[in-house]
């Protein structure tokens, strides 16, 4: 065994150095020897063989159950190595990764049953969970970092702002918020604009946490939320924003999606769509991913997003493409979660928090090192809705900071 794990990941692992202590504590070390090295050890033969059998689930999988232990460094330092080889993929695993790729389509099969349960499996956890780690908000999507030092909570105040310039809102418009999350986005469009909100979401969690708030901050006549599946949604909005959500659609359901998004939309409407995405063909979910925390879920390629948009009659007025954002982000969750690792492990158990940790440095790495991004796309029924030039996102960021500012900072901190 100590022969073929040498062999194989010595194939794999061309850049970098990884120094591997096997279960027989045989060592060898890997990679070029550029960076700073990292250090790790197995602690079965049977982790072994699992990541030499399935790489892609094993890593996260031995990792979790503590049978791979990093010595030096942390487990972000080593997924850095691992998602920066020149191979995408380890050889000797690409025929599963087509195997996988020939049966995305039975994974990603999302009709509203399935799609509520598989929204429940990460959403309706412990809401303390995710205050260990979230800003004060409890935006669980990409930040906006306007500065390169710009906190967390600046960062997820910055996206919203973002958004909502793009939005192009009025007081008296109808708004449409698809997968509202903790309700944040939506409660700062109705303050900050007046507006009239709905927010669906399939997570129970989510809507009781988003309702309270609305009726804490005494929003409630123009920021309501319901346990709803988009496509049930009735009636027409002038405004349709979605972030975060658009990853557990389904790639068969693109279709579906955005022409049921086009029915609820006024003729002069505008929507946009925040998502991650791939900046090259379409692939599969990591099954590590897939197993543990988003089942169901996939990162579409922009080639598989646009012809579903044309297909339902929707214009797209503007994309803008989101680099490392995520990135930043990410980082920051992973920070603060491992800063308190010991409340989430009584939360849970040691073993969750390994693989939470996991999920957020494999993430992290992913917009890091791959091509992986987040897009941003505005999209409107007729021509002449939007402006001509995007110089009209400034001016009304400008604006919305004037109003933010007149609102205090009690807002950045609504349901604490």
């Amino acid at each position: 065994m100590d022969h073929l794990l040498k062999f194989f990941l010595g194939q794999f692992i061309r850049r970098g150095s990884v120094t591997f202590t096997t279960s027989t504590g045989t060592k060898f070390t890997c990679g070029d020897g550029t960076g700073r090295p990292v250090a790790v050890r197995f602690t079965t033969a049977a982790a072994e063989r699992h990541l030499l059998l399935d790489p892609e689930l094993a890593l996260g999988e031995i990792y979790m159950d503590g049978d791979f232990i990093v010595e030096q460094g942390s487990i972000a330092d080593v997924l850095a190595i691992v998602l920066d080889q020149p191979d995408m993929l380890p050889r000797w695993s690409k025929a599963q990764w087509w195997l996988r790729y020939l049966i995305r389509h039975w994974q990603q099969f999302n009709p509203p049953s399935r799609s509520k349960r598989n929204v429940a499996s990460h959403y309706d956890l412990d809401g303390r969970l995710y205050r260990l780690f979230l800003d004060a908000d409890m935006q669980y999507s990409c930040a906006y970092f306007e500065t390169p030092d710009a906190t967390l909570d600046d960062a997820q105040l910055a996206k919203k702002r973002h958004l909502a310039a793009k939005l192009l809102v009025q007081p008296h418009h109808r708004i449409l918020d698809i997968g509202c999350g903790w309700g944040g986005l939506g409660l700062y469009l109705a303050d900050m604009t007046g507006a009239d909100v709905t927010g669906v979401t399939l997570s129970e969690e989510q809507l009781g946490v988003a309702n309270a708030r609305s009726s804490e901050l005494g929003l409630s006549d123009r920021a309501k939320f319901r346990l709803q599946d988009y496509r049930d949604t009735p009636g027409q909005f002038d405004r349709i924003v979605s972030v975060g959500m658009f990853e557990h659609v389904g790639v068969d359901y693109y279709d579906t999606y955005f022409k049921r998004c086009a029915e609820l939309l006024k003729d002069d409407g505008v929507m946009v769509l925040h998502s991650i995405g791939r900046s090259e063909g379409p692939g599969i979910t990591n099954p590590w991913i897939a197993k543990y925390i988003f089942p169901g879920g996939y990162i579409p390629a922009v080639s598989e997003v646009l012809p579903a948009v044309e297909r339902a009659g929707l214009l797209v007025d503007d994309i803008e493409i989101l680099r490392l954002h995520y990135a930043e982000t990410l980082k920051a969750w992973r920070e603060r979660f491992l800063a308190r690792r010991e409340e989430a492990a009584k939360l849970y158990d040691e073993r969750f928090v390994r693989m939470w940790e996991f999920y957020l440095a494999c993430s992290e790495m992913s917009f890091r090192k791959q091509n992986v991004m987040v897009m941003q796309i505005q999209l409107s029924k007729r021509q002449g809705v939007v402006p001509i030039t995007r110089d009209y996102m400034i001016r009304e960021e400008a604006r919305l900071r004037a109003v933010e500012a007149s609102k205090g900072p009690i807002l950045r901190l609504a349901g604490e």
